[in-house]
């Protein structure tokens, strides 16, 4: 609207109805992409999910495996295990690995360790003629204590150990779902159960007959 004064300067004032082009808001910036939801996300968060299930469900029975035999199961079975699919390769691969592993188990329960006396541990086999160091001419006497002869104590370790580590590798869906394909339900069910029969069945057979070894990666009871 345009006024005058007295001075003949002309004064410009804006009117409350006058109409402006506002420019509209700018959108949000776009979230960065789920990567969590492409095929390999979803692959790598259910296996992440399954080696967690497996570790939850069956940490009591850790302690009665030789060290080592469950995480090298862990680290090998994805590489055996590949892009999901089980195939007659996977599935002889998988078998392969859970043989050697259960004979892992089985194998180290019979080794027994002594302290030397020049100050190193010496590691031998279990024998009923006493304990056969796998060293030979190791240059210090071997103990002929009673305790390392082989008894029936070693040989039931040996069968709850592999059943621990057999219970513990069948709680992972990798392995069940190559061996039993079409019994994953059932599967599912008998294996929400079955490591806790157990490992109860076990720590009362540990409480019977403690272990007295100190073997390659066996722990006492």
């Amino acid at each position: 609207m345009e006024q005058s004064n007295d001075n003949g300067i002309k004064i410009y004032t804006i009117s409350s109805s006058a109409n402006f082009d506002h420019q509209p808001p700018s959108p949000p910036p776009m979230p960065p992409p789920d990567f969590t939801t492409t095929t390999g996300g979803r692959r790598r968060r259910a296996m992440a999910n399954g080696v967690q299930k497996t570790l939850s469900k069956t940490s009591m029975l850790v302690n009665f495996l030789p060290t080592g035999t469950l995480l090298t199961f862990e680290m090998l079975l994805p590489s055996v295990y590949g892009k999901g699919e089980c195939t007659t390769v996977t599935t002889l691969m998988i078998n392969v690995l859970l043989g050697i592993c259960t004979m892992s188990c089985f194998f180290f329960h019979f080794t027994d360790s002594f302290r030397g006396s020049d100050g190193k541990i010496y590691y031998g086999f279990v024998s009923p003629w006493g304990l056969k160091v796998f060293k030979s001419d190791i240059g210090v006497e071997v103990p002929d204590d009673e305790r390392y002869k082989l008894g029936f104590t070693d040989f039931v370790h040996a069968m709850m150990s592999s059943m621990v580590f057999v219970a513990i590798a069948f709680s992972d869906h990798r392995v069940t779902n190559c061996l039993f394909p079409r019994h994953t339900k059932e599967m599912d069910e008998v294996m929400q159960s079955f490591p806790l029969m157990v490992g109860v069945v076990c720590s009362g057979l540990f409480l019977v007959f403690p272990n007295t070894r100190y073997g390659i990666g066996c722990l006492s009871a």
